[in-house]
């Protein structure tokens, strides 16, 4: 067994952003913290999407804190390109991330400290940084007959592109952004696409200002707030009307049907008796938050989520959860990383900051050199100075 003073699981935007606040306020990587991912090499989840997602294709990448995206090729896959910038970061900040490595459990030790199980062993902790994401738990939703289709049936974690659809009758399930990704690729090569959602989607044709995106949090952090399941960020924001999405529409290629009732081995039927024969089924269907390795900590509510006061757990204050609910986007993860590790340095004591300094005295990015070194001429570190590095200077380096 290692001793720790903070585990961080989960090294995507989340588990990265909180890795470098904690690098940021003094603790080095062993025994101030360490940062598992099960993942085989960096990029968190965006690794695992289809090579037809360019970065250009993307909503939105926000940067990570300390290290601008710039400068990145639109029209390489998003797998790649976050791929290299995640593993120019780690290497930059010195994050030490160890993969891949599964964690099983946490459980309370009885001692006020926290025992991480995994793959790699098994590590001492006085606080926990859960950054698992949702990528690794597909939501798949039971129809009747679901196991009877004679055809294929995939979801969005697997996706391969477009190519693997030729000549298909393909139906895409979900009301989602990746269900119109999915069906505007597949319109170009399957012989025909049904859309399928449970409810009629809400294509938005207004900017989605600063305003917008508060309340659409506030929404999400209430369920969050109330110990529900969180809902994604996106599944409240309804669809954006891009070019491409305003196209496909004029073309009938999002003439939506309701869900339909039961599978059958050649396809689906709906309430009325119609039938529709399809070759594959798509599940755009989302994902749910992977936190089954807490559940010997009893965090859970009733109503079946994890209740949180800001990014902690409120049965449990030394575990806080990054990308969860309410964070649950590129700009919310990055903010509350560092949220969490700020909640988190006081609980666990702050003997692992340099020279004597607590945490609060370290100085965040863009901060002046005089009151980073407390205004007594101290040199900065060598982290210090690798703050704002663009990545271009480091991605395939």
């Amino acid at each position: 067994m290692e001793h720790t003073r903070i585990v961080v699981v989960g090294a995507g935007q989340s588990g990265l952003s909180a890795a470098h606040h904690l690098r940021h306020h003094g603790l080095e990587p062993g025994p101030g913290f360490v940062v598992l991912d099960h993942a085989p090499r960096p990029g968190g989840a965006w690794q695992y999407r289809w090579p037809t997602l360019t970065y250009g294709g993307l909503h939105g990448m926000h940067s990570l804190p300390g290290m601008e995206l710039t400068g990145a090729d639109p029209d390489r896959p998003s797998s790649e390109v976050v791929g290299e910038y995640f593993d120019a970061y780690e290497r930059a900040f010195g994050l030490r991330v160890l993969r891949p490595v599964d964690v099983s459990s946490v459980r309370d030790t009885g001692d006020g400290r926290l025992l991480v199980t995994s793959s790699a062993g098994e590590w001492s902790a006085r606080g926990l940084i859960n950054a698992t994401g949702t990528w690794d738990r597909p939501f798949w939703p039971y129809v009747p007959g679901r196991e009877s289709f004679a055809g294929r049936q995939l979801h969005t974690a697997s996706y391969p592109g477009p190519e693997a659809f030729a000549g298909r009758r393909v139906i895409v399930v979900g009301g989602g952004t990746s269900a119109v990704q999915h069906l505007l690729e597949i319109s170009g090569t399957a012989a025909e696409t049904t859309w399928v959602t449970r409810r009629p989607p809400v294509i938005r044709d207004t900017p989605f200002d600063e305003e917008r995106g508060r309340a659409v949090v506030a929404l999400v952090a209430d369920r969050v707030s109330r110990g529900l399941p969180p809902q994604s960020v996106v599944s409240v924001t309804g669809l954006v009307m891009t070019q491409a999405v305003r196209e496909a529409r004029e073309r009938g290629l999002l003439a939506r049907r309701p869900m339909f009732r039961r599978i059958v081995p050649e396809g689906v039927v709906w309430d009325d008796g119609t039938t529709l024969a399809a070759d594959t089924i798509v599940w755009a269907t989302g994902f749910r938050a992977a936190v089954d390795h807490l559940a010997p900590l009893g965090l859970r509510e009733p109503g079946g989520g994890i209740r949180l006061d800001g990014t902690g757990a409120v049965r449990d204050p030394r575990v806080h959860l990054v990308g969860y609910g309410p964070s649950a986007s590129t700009v919310g993860a990055s903010r509350a990383g560092r949220a969490a590790v700020h909640a988190l340095l006081p609980l666990t004591g702050d003997d692992a900051a340099p020279h004597g300094r607590t945490a609060e005295h370290r100085a965040e990015p863009g901060e002046s050199r005089d009151r980073a070194t407390g205004g007594n001429g101290d040199a900065p570190s060598p982290y210090a100075a690798a703050q704002h590095v663009p990545a271009a200077d480091l991605i395939r380096s």
